[in-house]
C-alpha cells in the first residue's frame, strides 16, 4: 500500500525520536517510564500531540456487560528493539489464567505518516471469552473538533440544530463518543482539529473484519471518545455507538438499531492484528484540517483505474435509451417524466426529476447519439418548462401533474438546478443556432431578476447552503444577458456562503431535501457556485473556495472496494470505489457524485492535479454499475448497516442489499448532464 523507505537513528537517552525530521512533520517519541515500561507519543515540532493512555499503551476488555465492554486490563511494553527501520515494543498482559502477548511496531514512512501495527496473541490454555481488543491514543487538549468522512463533519452542528436524535452529533463534551464500523467510512480515517493552535491529527485505519467475532459480519470499528481532560482516537474489534448510546448502528433514516454482543472468543494461539497510520500536521486555517488526510487517503488507495469500468459511450447510449421511456407527449404537454408512466405522470425540474437537464445535455451529446428525435426532445421539453409561472421573488413551481393539470413544488435546490440547466441550454443553443431560445430566455430572465433582487436585499439570510445552487445560474446568466445585478447577486451569495462554511463552524448542509443535516449536495451547491465564479471572473479566492467545497464533496466518495456479504451487490461483484455516501443521516451510497465529476476534472486542470482528473473519470464510470439491460438503476445501495427500503427488521441483514424500485429520473439525467459537460471540455471519461 505504501512505498516503505526509512532508516531510523536512535538517540542515547531514555527518549528517542526519528532522525532527520522536517519542520512541521510528525515524529514518534518512545519514552521509558520510571517502572521500566515504555510509552509512545506522536509529536509535531517536538510537542506531544497524541500519546499512549495514562493507564498503559495496551487495553483489553475481558467481559461484556450492559451492552458494552467491561473488565478492562491495561498494560505497557517492557521491551524495545529496532529492526529494519521499525521500532518494536513487546510485552504481556496477565488475564485470568493466561497471558495476552502484545506487540506494537512503528515506522516513519517517506510521506510523513507513522505506520503502526498492533498484534494481539492469546497464550492461555482455554478460549478467552467476551474479549474486546483496542488501539487508543489520546490528545490531552481542549477545543478539538472531529471529522469522519461521510459521517461526522466537525460534530454535525446543523444536524444537531435540526434533530439531534436522528443525526450523529458531537459537541466535544465529556462522555460523548462516535464509533462506527470500518465499512461505513468512504475514506477510512478520523481527524481531530485544534483550530486555536492550528494543528490537526488523523488516524487512518486499514479496514478489516475480525476473526473470532461473535457476529457473522463483524468488522473493526473506529472513532473518537471525549473525557474531561482528553479526547481519544479509538480502534475497537467490533463495538460501535454514537450520541451517548452504546452498541447501536446508524441503521435507519430516523433511528438507530441495536448492534450488540460485538466481542471476540479467542482460542489458544489466536492472533489478531490491526494496522493503522498516524498523521500529525500543522494547518493553515480553521476548517482545513480534514483536507490533508483526505488526499492521503487518495494516495493510499489509488482509486484511479477508470478502464476497469464501463466505457463512456456505452453509458451514454444506455442512459439515453432509458430516458426515452420517460418521455411524455400529451397535447401541449411534452417533457421527461420523473416516474414510470404507470406510477405517476409528473414533469419535475431540478431535484429529483431533472426534466430540464436533457434539454441541455442532448445538445452536447447530439453527435454521440446521432438520433434525429433529439431536436424535438430539446425544443419541446424546454418550451414546455418555460411556461411554468415565475413568482416575483424568482421562485417557481418545479413540477406539473399531467392528470391533475396543476403545478406543484418549488424550493431553492430545485429552482437553482433548473435555472442552471436552462442557462446551459441557452448557451449551447446560441452556438449551434439550431433552436429557438426566446421562451427559455424569457423564463430565465424572470427567474434571475427575482432571485437577484431578493439576494441583494440587506435582509437576505439563507437558511442553509441550499441557495448556493443559485450562484452558478446567476453568473452564467450574467454572461448570457450582460445584466450586472446577476453578477452582483452571485458574488454576494458566494461571499456569504464562504464566510459561513470555510471555517467549518457551520459545514455545508441542506442540499438534500429528504435529510436535515450536513450533506454532500449542500457542499456541491457551494462547489459549483465557487467554481463557476472562478471560471467567469478568474479571481484566485474563488478557486480556493472551490477547492475547500470540492474537498468536502470528495470526502463522501468511496475510495476503496468494501468487501460485501452475500446479497444483490455481491451478486454482481459490485465495486464501491467511486460511489458517494449521501449524508450523515442517510448512510447508503448512490450515484449523485457523477454530477460533480466534470468540475472535479476541471479542478484537476486548474490545480495541475492529475489524481483529481483520474478520480473524476472513475467516479463517472464506476457509478454505471448495476444498470440493468433497460438502462435503469435504483437509487440506494447498502454498503454498510443501513437501509431505507425493504426488510429493515434485522440490522444484520441490511448490508449488501440494493433498493432498485425507486427509479426517479435524476439518476439517468445526472449521467447525461455530466456527460455533456465532459463533452464541452472535449474529454471522454
Amino acid at each position: 500500500m505504501w512505498k516503505k523507505v526509512m532508516t531510523w537513528v536512535l538517540g542515547l537517552c531514555t527518549s528517542w525520536t526519528v532522525n532527520g525530521q522536517k519542520a512541521g512533520q510528525a515524529d514518534l517519541k518512545v519514552t521509558q517510564t520510571a517502572n521500566q515500561t515504555y510509552a509512545v507519543a506522536f509529536t509535531l515540532s517536538g510537542e506531544n500531540v497524541l500519546q499512549s493512555p495514562a493507564e498503559g499503551l495496551w487495553s483489553v476488555a475481558t467481559d461484556w456487560q450492559n451492552d458494552w465492554m467491561s473488565a478492562w486490563v491495561h498494560g505497557s511494553p517492557t521491551q524495545k528493539e529496532n529492526v529494519n527501520g521499525w521500532t518494536i515494543l513487546t510485552g504481556k498482559l496477565p488475564i485470568g489464567q493466561g497471558e495476552m502477548l502484545v506487540r506494537d511496531a512503528y515506522r516513519l514512512e517517506e510521506n510523513g505518516l507513522i505506520h503502526g501495527i498492533r498484534r494481539y496473541q492469546w497464550a492461555g490454555k482455554d478460549t478467552l471469552r467476551k474479549a474486546s481488543l483496542s488501539v487508543r491514543f489520546q490528545w490531552r487538549d481542549g477545543g478539538l473538533k472531529p471529522f469522519m468522512p461521510g459521517i461526522l463533519y466537525y460534530g454535525n452542528p446543523a444536524g444537531a440544530k435540526v434533530n439531534d436524535k436522528i443525526i450523529p452529533v458531537y459537541t466535544s463534551q465529556p462522555g460523548e463518543f462516535a464509533i462506527f464500523e470500518d465499512h461505513r467510512y468512504p475514506m477510512p480515517f478520523c481527524m481531530l482539529e485544534q483550530a486555536g493552535k492550528l494543528k490537526a491529527t488523523a488516524l487512518h485505519t486499514v479496514p478489516s473484519p475480525v476473526r473470532g467475532a461473535r457476529l457473522a459480519d463483524q468488522w473493526w470499528s473506529m472513532g473518537v471518545e471525549t473525557y474531561a481532560d482528553r479526547t481519544e482516537f479509538v480502534l475497537y474489534s467490533g463495538p460501535i455507538g454514537y450520541n451517548r448510546q452504546h452498541s447501536v448502528a446508524k441503521a435507519l433514516q430516523h433511528q438507530p438499531m441495536k448492534y450488540t454482543d460485538t466481542y471476540l472468543d479467542m482460542e489458544p494461539g489466536r492472533i489478531v492484528e490491526k494496522e493503522f497510520y498516524i498523521q500529525v500536521y500543522p494547518i493553515g486555517q480553521e476548517g482545513s484540517g480534514f483536507e490533508q488526510p483526505l488526499y492521503t487517503a487518495l494516495e493510499m488507495y489509488q482509486p484511479f483505474d477508470a478502464d476497469a469500468f464501463t466505457p463512456f459511450d456505452e453509458i451514454i447510449r444506455a442512459k439515453y435509451h432509458f430516458a426515452q421511456t420517460r418521455w411524455l407527449d400529451e397535447g401541449d404537454v411534452k417533457g421527461f417524466g420523473m416516474y414510470e408512466k404507470s406510477y405517476r405522470k409528473d414533469i419535475v425540474m431540478g431535484w429529483c426529476g431533472q426534466a430540464g437537464s436533457l434539454g441541455y445535455a442532448l445538445q452536447c451529446l447530439d453527435k454521440e447519439l446521432n438520433d434525429p428525435k433529439i431536436t424535438d426532445y430539446v425544443q419541446q421539453s424546454l418550451d414546455f418548462l418555460a411556461t411554468y409561472p415565475v413568482k416575483e421573488d424568482g421562485m417557481f413551481p418545479v413540477g406539473y401533474f399531467l392528470d391533475k393539470k396543476e403545478y406543484h413544488g418549488g424550493d431553492p435546490v430545485s429552482c437553482g438546478q433548473a435555472m442552471y440547466n436552462i442557462a446551459k441550454a441557452i448557451e449551447v443553443a446560441r452556438k449551434s443556432g439550431k433552436y429557438n431560445t426566446s421562451q427559455w430566455e424569457t423564463f430565465l430572465k424572470k427567474a434571475c431578476d427575482g432571485q437577484a433582487t431578493r439576494i441583494l436585499k440587506a435582509d437576505w439570510r439563507p437558511y442553509s447552503t441550499a441557495e448556493g445552487f443559485l450562484i452558478a445560474p446567476l453568473i452564467l446568466s450574467h454572461q448570457l444577458f450582460g445584466k450586472e445585478a446577476y453578477k452582483e447577486a452571485a458574488v454576494k451569495a458566494a461571499s456569504v456562503f464562504a464566510e459561513r462554511h470555510l471555517t467549518m463552524r457551520e459545514p455545508y448542509w441542506g442540499g438534500t431535501l429528504d435529510a436535515t443535516c450536513e450533506d454532500k449536495e449542500g457542499a456541491w451547491a457551494a462547489f459549483q457556485g465557487f467554481a463557476s465564479l472562478y471560471e467567469a471572473l478568474k479571481e484566485e479566492k474563488y478557486l480556493a473556495w472551490a477547492k475547500h467545497a470540492m474537498d468536502v464533496c470528495l470526502s463522501y466518495t468511496v475510495v476503496w472496494d468494501i468487501p460485501l456479504p452475500p446479497g444483490r451487490m455481491a451478486d454482481h461483484h459490485f465495486r464501491t470505489t467511486g460511489w458517494t455516501v449521501v449524508s450523515p443521516q442517510n448512510q447508503h451510497i448512490d450515484i449523485y457524485g457523477v454530477m460533480f465529476t466534470p468540475e472535479v476534472y476541471k479542478m484537476g486542470i486548474w490545480l495541475n492535479n492529475e489524481s483529481l482528473k483520474k478520480l473524476a473519470k472513475v467516479m463517472y464510470r464506476s457509478c454505471f454499475q448495476l444498470t440493468n439491460p433497460y438502462g435503469s438503476q435504483g437509487e440506494q445501495l447498502q454498503q454498510t448497516n443501513f437501509a431505507q427500503h425493504g426488510d429493515m427488521s434485522n440490522v444484520h441483514k441490511l448490508r449488501g442489499g440494493y433498493s432498485e424500485s425507486w427509479t426517479v429520473f435524476w439518476i439517468t439525467a445526472h449521467f447525461m448532464n455530466a456527460g455533456a459537460r465532459f463533452a464541452e471540455m472535449n474529454v471522454r471519461p
